[in-house]
């Protein structure tokens, strides 16, 4: 297994995701948005998930208007605990789409930014119904099409406060920590028994406006863009990255 020790100077070939269907969440801003259009770019098609239609649409329109295969809206609150809207979500997809090639974990929330002992319950279950109980209900529900595309990847997101604690981070970091024991338990679970390959990775410092929240005395030019590190993004979600599994992978070297 060889992985590039720089993800995101991967040159990933024109039509490297042709014919893949992948799904993307929090796909109207930000990363999301830009890792929509990567794939687009490499042939994929591409289904636009997030609550707000309008954001989303701007999208597909952006999709669209580069001649790019045609992508697909999904409307959808992921702080839903319905776990019945989870499952006719899946049953939508597999009636248009048949099969599933890969899931982004992008949508997230920051959250407060305070020490635990101030921290009130409810923003902390706010932020980890986000950021990792529907991480898991979104994948439970999709896996049956996951495995029956042949080589799926699907693709947590993860952070550095996620890897190692950091004070006044709360509910953000601990919610990351919880993506990671995820991923690592669905990659062990799958390894043996399934195609699908499943990863966690940590974008890093990027131009997004989760970051402006966290840092607003940042210089606005002191990170890349969200589309300078989609290399890693388009590295996991094609095939050179088949037999990748478990791992909790850098977009860019730290």
């Amino acid at each position: 297994m060889h992985i590039p020790s720089d993800l995101s100077a991967y040159q990933a070939g024109a039509d490297l995701l042709a014919g893949k269907n992948l799904l993307v969440t929090g796909a109207s801003t930000g990363i999301g948005r830009a890792a929509a259009l990567a794939f687009a770019a490499h042939g994929a098609t591409v289904i636009l998930l997030g609550r707000t239609e309008g954001k989303l649409t701007e999208v597909y329109d952006a999709i669209d208007a580069a001649g790019y295969p045609k992508a697909a809206i999904a409307p959808f609150d992921l702080a839903s605990n319905d776990e019945a809207a989870y499952a006719a979500l899946a049953t939508q997809l597999q009636d248009h789409f048949g099969s599933l090639h890969g899931l982004l974990h992008n949508a997230g929330m920051l959250g407060p930014l305070k020490p635990l002992s101030q921290y009130a319950a409810n923003d902390f279950q706010q932020v980890l119904d986000i950021n990792l109980r529907s991480n898991f209900l979104l994948t439970r529900a999709l896996m049956p099409i996951l495995e029956t595309a042949g080589h799926a990847s699907v693709v947590f997101t993860s952070s550095s406060v996620g890897r190692k604690g950091r004070a006044y981070w709360g509910a953000y970091a601990i919610s990351k920590f919880g993506v990671e024991g995820m991923m690592q338990v669905w990659a062990d679970e799958l390894c043996n028994t399934s195609d699908v390959r499943v990863n966690s990775l940590n974008p890093g410092a990027t131009r997004t406006a989760m970051r402006r929240s966290a840092y607003p005395a940042e210089a606005a030019d002191a990170n890349p863009e969200p589309r300078q590190i989609m290399g890693a993004y388009l590295y996991l979600m094609g095939d050179d990255s088949i037999g990748v599994n478990g791992q909790a992978l850098n977009a860019r070297p730290l």
